[in-house]
């Protein structure tokens, strides 16, 4: 793997960085109190008295967002803490109805882990990466304020104010906006694996707090700066480069660099500063005196761990030694849960239909999926899960080739009339006439006009010029409207050049 550098004027630096992705916990309701988690949901009507920050109010802990985060260490091979505490973080904002947040500072649910990234999906073996993770901490959302609504006034919706959330500290373990990328990538499959997250980062369910800094290769951390709540992988990739640029540009013409909170503006693709940053005493952390001490048992541990479905990497690894696909099929259909479900679907109702073993039709699958699939859905802009072609309709079509009814161009035209009719492939098939030729003796009497008819090229061919096999293949194919079994096409054909 290469290093990424920036050259500056005065030689070579390396940049440093670190995320920090605010996860919200999937769960019916929100980390201490009842209310509602649907998003969309009209401004402050998903607001309880706890959320409010009424007197007299109490938490009380949710035991599914405290599994689902439980489940996520165990997913990254993390440490799970038997024992945590709430803290409180104090500070005065108008989205914020406690003066507080209920955070884990000193005793977190989660101690450190670690995921694998891949940054060449074609050579996974080879271009892995290890990035540490420090920490996973629960704690509650705060609201949001609308400043868009009315021009001389700011608007609070609590909806989100004390939904769970999952903190998920990395190392500063990467050193390019790749690996970022990749990272953040990598995390939200596992999330998503998991359930205990949407990834949904268009929706704000799923940002990051991107840490940056900048040093001469081998000297200590410079000071980093954070980014705050960038909502999708490329925002975080451009982060990174512009934040990079931007204070080698400030180290190179004297300056410093402020240890500072910045905002990513999508639309320059550049960040600004916000404010100076706070450090952790700055919000005077106490334990929180409403809530107890967290208690894990190991009968809720054991319940967490075998709830776990098959992880990404194992996955990946299964396809490639058990189902024999290319490392790179293998990487793009397990890159998201639905994916690969759909895939598992496919390869499942294609094996049953033409009665043989799932490792018999699952690289035909997987290339029929990542290449004709993948590109005709590209094209309508639709996505897997929209798709007119179910997984049983489509493991009905490779079928029909396994077993020879119709060939892989054939294939092809019936797949665009089933995106366009949604019919499955067998009644198209037979709707249009499109079964394969088995007949010798009709594909014969086209190969024989073939060749009479290209006399001169049949000569060529046997001076030599054996390029023009396919030539001979492709005439009768097309004279035969592609209903020809190739494979006979090809023997009739070598029989009769010799």
């Amino acid at each position: 793997m290469s290093s990424y550098r920036i050259q500056g004027a005065t030689g070579e630096w390396e940049v440093v960085i670190g995320l920090e992705v605010h996860a919200q916990v999937t769960s019916q309701s929100k980390l201490f109190s009842g209310s509602a988690t649907a998003f969309g949901a009209e401004p402050n009507s998903q607001v309880s008295l706890v959320d409010a920050a009424m007197p007299g109010m109490l938490p009380v802990p949710n035991r599914e967002c405290i599994r689902q985060a439980v489940r996520t260490g165990m997913a990254i091979e993390a440490q799970i803490n038997k024992w945590s505490r709430f803290d409180r973080k104090n500070y005065f904002y108008a989205d914020l109805p406690q003066g507080y947040q209920i955070s884990q500072l000193y005793h977190p649910l989660v101690g450190e882990g670690s995921i694998e990234i891949v940054l060449d999906e074609k050579d996974p073996e080879n271009s892995t990466k290890t990035i540490g993770i420090e920490r996973i901490h629960v704690e509650q959302d705060a609201g949001k304020l609308m400043h868009d609504q009315h021009p001389t006034m700011s608007y609070v919706d609590l909806n989100r104010s004390g939904v769970a959330l999952m903190e998920i500290v990395s190392r500063p373990d990467m050193r390019s906006p790749a690996e970022a990328g990749a990272y953040l990538s990598k995390l939200r499959t596992i999330l998503r694996y998991v359930g205990s997250c949407d990834g949904n980062m268009d929706q704000g369910s799923m940002r990051a707090d991107v840490n940056v800094s900048v040093r001469r290769p081998g000297e200590e951390f410079g000071t980093r700066t954070e980014t705050k709540n960038v909502n999708s992988v490329r925002f975080v990739m451009q982060t990174v480069e512009h934040e990079a640029n931007r204070q080698v540009d400030v180290l190179e013409s004297g300056g410093t660099i402020v240890q500072e909170t910045r905002l990513f503006d999508p639309t320059s693709g550049t960040t600004r500063s916000m404010r100076s940053k706070e450090d952790a005493h700055d919000y005077r952390y106490f334990p929180d005196p409403d809530l107890l001490p967290l208690v894990l048992d190991d009968a809720f541990l054991e319940d967490c761990r075998n709830s776990l479905p098959e992880l990404p990497d194992a996955k990946r690894h299964r396809y490639e030694s058990e189902l024999g696909l290319s490392p790179y099929n293998a990487a793009v259909l397990t890159a998201d849960v639905e994916t690969a479900r759909w895939f598992e679907l496919l390869v499942a109702e294609a094996a049953t239909k033409a009665n043989k073993q799932p490792a018999d039709v699952a690289k035909q699958a997987a290339n029929w999926l990542t290449s004709e699939l993948f590109g005709a859905l590209n094209k309508l802009g639709v996505d897997l899960a929209s798709s007119p072609v179910t997984p049983e309709k489509g493991g009905e079509l490779l079928a029909l080739v396994a077993d020879g009814t119709i060939s892989g161009s054939i294939a092809k035209q019936v797949l665009e009339k089933m995106l366009e009719t949604g019919d499955g492939a067998a009644a198209i098939v037979e709707r249009e006439g499109l079964k394969q030729t088995t007949d010798i003796g009709a594909i014969e009497a086209v190969v024989d006009k073939v060749l009479a008819d290209n006399a001169d090229k049949v000569e060529q061919y046997k001076a030599g010029k054996e390029a023009l096999f396919g030539f001979f293949v492709g005439q009768t194919m097309k004279a035969m409207q592609g209903k020809a079994n190739p494979q006979v096409v090809n023997e009739l054909l070598k029989q009769k050049l010799g």
